[in-house]
């Protein structure tokens, strides 16, 4: 009797956790709807979405995070597999090259801040060496890599962080089909770069594209980075959400979850292609 109820003892914690996110999340629709009883507001509105969409300080959080999103993943994305193709080119994908890979995935975003900071800031160790290189006269010429308008110093800290999980990611299917397809592609006289581009990135497109859409939807919803490294203005959609949140008038509440909402839409697409992907990879895998 004891072993039949174990699996479902276990599923105790895991139906819990459900149960209050499923709370959370129909409670935030609600209110991105404007339903907040507390307040006397009961009437259902896409007002707030739609002042999201118009207001220019709210418009401007959410094509700055899209911005950071894109740039962050798409640089990490090609860089990722650049890289990925380098070691698997050299049969460089175990041993101690993957756990010097590994590393950065580890090291929490806070810590990511405080390194860009200390190496990417104007007092940082890019400014000194550049003046005492003679190419900038002061330190504060240097350029601004953080908490600038363009989340330069908010990329460069997810480049960091991403660029190993894309090899990570990608490098155990791309070893598999460089070391089979590959070699008899190479057997047949192709070479090694046309190898790579002709045979091994076309069959790895799926898992590239998974992984892409991964960290694009994670640096959208990220708070850390934005908040530690971000302008005052414009903010990121997280931060902009938790201002909204935290605003002395609790009528704005419905706007921090109309944020929240647009990352949740955003999100959803994304999964819904990662899933069709996932599906057509399975499809192929069952019709060989």
């Amino acid at each position: 009797m004891r072993r039949k109820l174990t699996p479902y003892i276990l599923l105790v914690p895991q139906t819990i956790l459900t149960i209050l996110f499923l709370v959370g999340l129909v409670t935030g629709i609600t209110q991105s709807l404007g339903m907040i009883p507390a307040f006397g507001m009961t009437e259902p509105t896409l007002r707030y979405y739609r002042e999201v969409l118009t207001k220019p300080d709210l418009l401007e959080s959410v094509l700055y995070s899209l911005k950071i999103a894109c740039s962050s993943a798409l640089l990490s994305t090609a860089a990722g597999v650049l890289l990925c193709g380098i070691l698997v080119t050299g049969r460089r994908t175990k041993g101690k090259m993957m756990r010097i890979v590994q590393m950065p995935i580890i090291v929490p975003h806070v810590v990511a801040a405080l390194f860009v900071i200390n190496v990417c800031s104007q007092n940082g160790l890019l400014a000194r060496v550049c003046c005492r290189l003679g190419m900038i006269e002061e330190q504060q010429e240097f350029p601004m890599m953080i908490y600038d308008s363009h989340g330069i110093g908010i990329v460069i800290a997810y480049l960091w962080k991403e660029i190993p999980f894309i090899i990570y990611f990608v490098i155990a299917i791309m070893a598999n089909i460089d070391g089979k397809l590959g070699e008899a592609a190479v057997n047949l006289g192709a070479g090694r770069l046309q190898t790579f581009f002709r045979v091994t990135l076309p069959l790895c497109m799926h898992t590239i594209c998974s992984g892409f859409l991964i960290i694009f939807v994670f640096a959208l919803g990220a708070y850390e980075l934005p908040f530690l490294l971000g302008a005052t203005t414009p903010k990121a959609l997280p931060v902009q959400a938790y201002i909204q949140y935290t605003h002395p008038d609790l009528r704005n509440r419905p706007y921090a979850m109309a944020l929240n909402g647009m990352i949740i839409v955003i999100s959803l697409v994304s999964a819904w292609a990662y899933f069709m992907l996932m599906k057509k990879n399975l499809d192929r895998f069952v019709r060989k």
